[in-house]
């Protein structure tokens, strides 16, 4: 088994640390605290420009053509400076993706370019409802068919980067009499359609910066070419792409976990109480060992998933193993680096405090960590 990255990987990674230092890193506690718009498209404008707004993408339709453990190293880099820019980057590729994957050529044509060039500052997975968050099966969203459009109506809830995406992907009910998570289609759906509009953004605790709102569909009219693969096959399409968006969510995890824990040892080091630097203490130096080792293994398991998927091998598994690992692991890390640097990390001038407001979500969007318990346990069971 060749553990080793390619030379294109290893260029991409360090292009991705390289504007995630320079770019992203000074400006992500600013970003945090003032949900500065103008500077966070700015950023996302130039992670379009270097190709990361379509990772996996065909070239023919704007992307970079690379493989998934690219987009695991790019959002594991991002992570560790931003995670409100990460998140909206690993929605915005799962979008592209799903419309790659199950759209008609026209269009593809029509929406993938825009994502991939930062046209569009970024795509919306709309899929969460005030019933149907863990069981999105449960949904009650509908859409009939009224000539030539799709008429939708219904809510959608917690949904990344609502008030600036150029276009989402929506599910909704299209067959009331089907069994339960049989009926259901996916639309695309832009923010100009009649009908639609953008409730109010949720108050969070963290990745201020990535806006959150609520959707909603008052009989919005929906183009009846805009529906998403094929009819009432809309749960198995929002299955498939949400093990690869916990690639994505585990990835920047990683890079918010690794960021907090580089930041304690470096405070650790440097920090003397006493007559010697707080590092030199037995129980500081097996914190950080034990969460260093434990962040190694988490990207051993993203890298694992990411493989899988680029050799069109199934894993579902391995993609939930890897997010629930990754996840509960970075939030382990950012808590123990809390615990190292001591009351400082609980300020706001604190890098740690933002990365443990940060990291908080991941265990939570894109299944919570007892649901990919449960998808491990079935496929182990199966």
């Amino acid at each position: 088994m060749d553990f080793e990255l390619t030379e294109k990987q290893k260029r991409t990674k360090k292009t991705a640390a390289e504007f995630a230092k320079n770019e992203l890193e000074p400006i992500a506690a600013e970003l945090d605290r003032t949900k500065n718009r103008e500077k966070f498209l700015d950023v996302l404008k130039k992670l379009a420009d270097l190709g990361f707004m379509g990772i996996v993408v065909d070239p023919k339709y704007g992307g970079t053509g690379a493989e998934t453990v690219s987009f695991c190293l790019v959002m594991t880099e991002i992570g560790r400076a931003c995670a409100s820019t990460g998140v909206t980057t690993s929605v915005t590729n799962m979008v592209a993706e799903v419309i790659q994957a199950v759209g008609t050529q026209e269009l593809k044509e029509k929406y993938i370019p825009p994502l991939c060039s930062g046209e569009f500052a970024a795509g919306g997975f709309a899929l969460t409802e005030a019933v149907a968050g863990s069981d999105p099966a449960a949904m009650r969203m509908s859409a009939v068919l009224d000539g030539d459009c799709w008429v939708l109506n219904g809510q959608k809830i917690f949904i990344s980067s609502a008030e600036f995406a150029g276009v989402f992907v929506v599910w909704a009910v299209t067959d009331q009499e089907a069994r339960k998570g049989r009926g259901i289609s996916a639309f695309l759906v832009e923010p100009t359609f009649p009908g639609f509009r953008v409730g109010q953004a949720e108050k969070k605790l963290g990745q201020l910066a990535s806006p959150t709102n609520e959707l909603i569909f008052d009989n919005c009219r929906v183009p009846k070419e805009n529906l998403l693969g094929v009819r009432n096959d809309g749960f198995r399409i929002a299955a498939s792409e949400l093990a690869g968006g916990r690639i994505g969510i585990g990835s920047m995890a990683l890079g918010v976990g690794l960021a907090a824990m580089e930041y304690a040892a470096k405070y650790a080091k440097e920090h003397v109480e006493g007559d010697r630097p707080m590092a030199d203490r037995e129980s500081i130096r097996l914190l950080i060992a034990e969460n260093r080792a434990r962040l190694k293994g988490a990207g051993l398991l993203l890298l694992r998933a990411a493989s899988l998927k680029d050799q069109k091998s199934f894993y579902a598994k391995e993609a939930s193993m890897a997010k629930l690992y990754a996840t509960e692991t970075a939030n382990r890390a950012c808590h123990d680096a809390m615990k190292i640097v001591g009351d400082y990390g609980y300020t706001n001038g604190c890098p740690v405090e933002r990365f443990y407001r940060d990291v908080r979500v991941t265990a939570i969007y894109e299944g919570t960590s007892e649901i990919q318990r449960l998808i491990i346990a079935r496929e182990l069971l199966r």
